[in-house]
């Protein structure tokens, strides 16, 4: 009897999915935003955007950012929370996993403050699933040689 294989996701399909569902833990009011940090196909750190730990949530105080009309990718201090690269990074520090040389998966394309910070952090490449309006972050990313490849959606 001959077994048909079953549909497997690529490696990079599965990573990002997985991004996708790290991103509902957001409790942004905006974006909701998933990262990993893998390397040799292991997750090493995950992160979502939101608030610090055991402070407030934006669904209770408001989004300060929505309240003054600020547009994406800018004036990123404006913001209560961290972003899901931030948060990836702080986890992996916090639990002592090297980073370096690990490819990041996120939900979206990284702004210019997390770029510093992967570029830093010696990140290789990114997967994406969207794109962001911040072209510093691009030019950052062009001028590191830090790969962008986004993931299209699978069609059934």
């Amino acid at each position: 009897m001959l077994f048909k294989e079953p549909q497997r996701p690529s490696w990079e399909r599965y990573f990002l999915d997985i991004a996708q569902l790290v991103s509902r833990r957001s409790s942004c009011l905006r974006r909701n935003v998933g990262a990993l940090l893998v390397k040799d196909k292991r997750i090493l750190a995950t992160g979502y955007n939101g608030v610090p730990s055991g402070l407030p949530h934006c669904s209770e105080v408001g989004c300060l950012r929505e309240a003054l009309g600020v547009a994406p990718g800018t004036k990123h201090e404006l913001c209560r929370g961290l972003h899901a690269e931030q948060n990836a990074i702080i986890q992996a520090a916090i639990h002592g996993a090297s980073i370096q040389g690990a490819e990041l998966y996120s939900t979206h394309h990284p702004c210019v403050v997390c770029v510093k910070m992967l570029i830093n952090a010696h990140i290789t490449k990114i997967y994406l699933a969207g794109d962001y309006p911040d072209r510093l972050a691009k030019d950052l990313l062009l001028q590191a040689g830090i790969e962008i490849v986004i993931i299209p959606e699978e069609q059934d």
